[in-house]
């Protein structure tokens, strides 16, 4: 980090892109947007063929991180065309989300701001950008996502919906990008051991998330089929890792069905995992790389 980025807070942006595949292209993103802002550290890529989406994790200083992810934009319109993704994650966009992420709360207003930067930058590049979250009443990716890209499209042409930044109707080929200034979640998923059926997964997924009849805190799941991997999985976010620690959500898998494994896409809070159950497998998983506090202070 420059000298003059040295005293200021460090911010996340967690980009996802709607490739998975093309391993060129998913390099060649975040390529861009690592090098997009000074002081900007790419932190992890981690690429999924099923979902087609590939998860960027970036660190640098405000101010700077608005423009990465402008730079990282124009290459993923470069290099996807959002009409032939058929990945099982739901999607709108080439830049699908671009959450600006706070570590502290003090820097809560820094996000903010870089948020709406970005939102601007990112408009500037032909992307209709829809806030949600804090800079949108709490307004949520899945009530904008609903239906995917071709009813965000009519959507937006009825006037049911709005741009909040940028044109009023979706790139052709890019879609929408949704933005968002956010505390750090855990994106998490969980393979059901066989012979688990798709139908088990969504049952698990609607009983265990927020409003669902067993429902905890801040837990957003949907229950999919990955054909490629030949799995069933219930991928979550959890939004408020802190009312709702994973060995809780494990937990509350296990108690509906046997697990397989459990999958981590990109960097999460440390507590997060406290209590964590050892027995259950995590491939891929390296605390140095992806747990927040530790991948911060690598000096790489």
């Amino acid at each position: 980090m420059s000298e003059a980025g040295a005293s200021a807070p460090t911010l996340l942006a967690v980009p996802n892109v709607s490739e998975g595949r093309d391993d060129a292209a998913i390099d060649a993103i975040a390529a861009a947007f690592a090098s997009g802002g000074v002081g900007v550290r790419l932190l992890d890529v981690h690429r999924d063929p099923d979902h087609n989406r590939s998860v960027v994790t970036l660190a640098g200083p405000p101010g700077q991180l608005a423009p990465a992810l402008a730079a990282g934009a124009r290459a993923a319109l470069a290099r996807i065309d959002l009409r032939a993704n058929d990945g099982v994650h739901p999607h709108v966009g080439a830049l699908d989300v671009a959450p600006v992420v706070f570590l502290r709360e003090e820097d809560r207003g820094a996000a903010c701001a870089e948020a709406l930067l970005a939102a601007d930058l990112l408009a500037r590049e032909g992307l209709p950008v829809l806030l949600y979250g804090l800079l949108a009443d709490g307004r949520t990716r899945a009530q904008i996502r609903r239906g995917g890209p071709a009813e965000l499209a009519r959507r937006l042409a009825a006037g049911e919906l709005r741009s909040d930044f940028g044109p009023p109707e979706p790139h052709p080929t890019g879609g929408t990008t949704l933005v968002a200034a956010r505390p750090p979640l855990v994106a998490f998923n969980v393979t059901l051991a066989p012979p688990a059926t798709l139908a088990q997964a969504r049952e698990i997924a609607a009983a265990i998330r927020e409003g669902g009849p067993a429902g905890m805190p801040g837990l957003r799941a949907i229950g999919l089929e990955l054909e490629r991997a030949g799995q069933i999985q219930v991928s979550m976010n959890v939004e408020r890792p802190d009312l709702t620690p994973l060995r809780e959500v494990v937990a509350a898998i296990a108690a509906r069905a046997p697990l397989a494994a459990a999958e981590l896409v990109a960097l999460a809070p440390q507590a997060a995992f406290d209590g964590f159950p050892p027995d259950l497998a995590i491939p891929g998983f390296v605390p140095e790389r992806h747990l927040i506090e530790r991948a911060l202070s690598r000096g790489d």
